[in-house]
């Protein structure tokens, strides 16, 4: 997906491969299953991607992105992943505490990541994140990477690794968070339902389907008078946020690729109409009514043509 944070995609071109982006569902804002097989079918059909994109790219995986906090559809675009062969790896960086039909998030998919930002559902006070899986032998792989490649000791080295190691400190901060972490998920829920039930019909509120859970990293709207809203909150003392502003295939770190403007039109659309407000597990109900009041407040300036 091209609306997210560039992270997802850096890891690809990093590798040496080339990302090919999909759009995303207007509704989730996460992956778009129909899109993904279309592209899929491309690449095996030999299309490339886009103009810049190099000739007969072969499909390895997917990287589905659960957005906002909200996991992808996995039945669907685990079907695709294994009717043509590829690995899937969860993008779980914002949806760790999140479910998807009763089953949590980070389980998905042949790996799963997740981050502990500080801004993130669980966070550290630093860097920090996590891999999931199931398969041993990826396991022990993933075990050597972290340190250095390291064999059967870190001075066998039997690989080219990183220093991925999470720090002691940020360890046992996370430890201690991890005992209420599940208390400050359903505070989340509180606060997000708050929100919806207020701004509805003011702002496009988030929709989650059935038998799905978000961990609420964020709470962003859409509204055609964005800059208008977010002014308004500015002057309330409510700060906000735009996640994300320029989808990936528009940035200059991918111009190579030579995506024209318009290639992901529900992504584009959505960039230019997005924004968050405050959401943590300790917002008060009465700072959330202020918030409320205040998008009221402007919206109902506008019918009033002020």
């Amino acid at each position: 997906t091209p609306f997210t944070f560039i992270a997802t995609a850096e890891v690809v071109a990093l590798l040496g491969a080339t990302p090919v982006f999909v759009d995303i569902d207007p509704v989730t804002y996460n992956i778009d299953p129909a899109a993904l097989r279309k592209a899929v079918e491309d690449l095996r059909g030999g299309k490339a991607p886009s103009p810049g994109s190099p000739q007969n790219l072969k499909p390895r995986g997917v990287i589905p992105v659960d957005l906002f906090g909200l996991p992808a559809d996995y039945d669907a675009i685990q079907n695709i992943a294994k009717e043509h062969g590829l690995f899937m790896m969860e993008d779980a960086a914002q949806s760790m505490g999140g479910m998807y039909q009763g089953k949590k998030a980070c389980g998905f998919g042949d790996l799963a990541a997740t981050s502990f930002f500080p801004a993130k559902p669980l966070g550290g006070y630093g860097d920090g994140g996590a891999v999931f899986t199931n398969n041993p032998e990826l396991s022990a792989v993933m075990d050597s990477i972290r340190v250095h490649g390291k064999g059967s000791d870190k001075y066998d080295n039997v690989r080219i690794g990183i220093n991925g190691r999470l720090d002691t400190l940020q360890a046992a901060i996370l430890l201690a968070k991890l005992d209420v972490f599940e208390d400050e998920v359903e505070a989340r829920q509180r606060v997000a339902a708050r929100y919806s039930e207020s701004l509805k019909g003011l702002v496009g509120v988030p929709v989650i389907p059935p038998r799905c859970r978000s961990a609420w990293a964020q709470y962003s709207v859409q509204s055609d008078r964005r800059d208008a809203l977010m002014e308004a909150l500015k002057d309330a003392g409510v700060p906000t946020a735009i996640h994300y502003p320029k989808p990936l295939h528009l940035q200059g770190a991918f111009k190579a690729l030579r995506y024209p403007s318009g290639s992901f039109p529900v992504s584009e659309r959505t960039a230019a109409r997005i924004f968050s407000l405050p959401m943590h597990p300790y917002l008060e109900a009465a700072d959330s009514d202020r918030i409320i009041q205040t998008i009221r407040s402007a919206c109902g300036k506008a019918v009033a043509g002020e």
